[in-house]
């Protein structure tokens, strides 16, 4: 299945209604820390994707694998509770 995506060119720009694409599964962006120097970024898998667990990334990391998947938009059912 192709999935048209394109690379998070900020990491302001992510939002919980958009659906993204991290090495081969499908994620929510859930929140990140509110450190400065150090930030961390948290997803969460969408339903049936063959990982669980959620994602914990620093900026350069969401910079160079997460992609958006604007065919997605809205379209994902996770829900957001206690990160693990």
């Amino acid at each position: 299945m192709m999935i048209d995506k394109q690379l998070v060119g900020c990491v302001t720009l992510l939002t919980q209604s958009k659906t993204y694409w991290i090495n081969g599964n499908l994620y929510r962006y859930l929140s990140s820390s509110d450190s400065i120097k150090h930030t961390q970024y948290y997803f969460r898998t969408l339903p049936r994707q063959s990982k669980s667990a959620d994602l914990k990334l620093n900026r350069d990391k969401v910079l160079r694998r997460c992609y958006e998947v604007p065919s997605l938009y809205n379209q994902h059912t996770a829900e957001i509770s206690a990160i693990r």
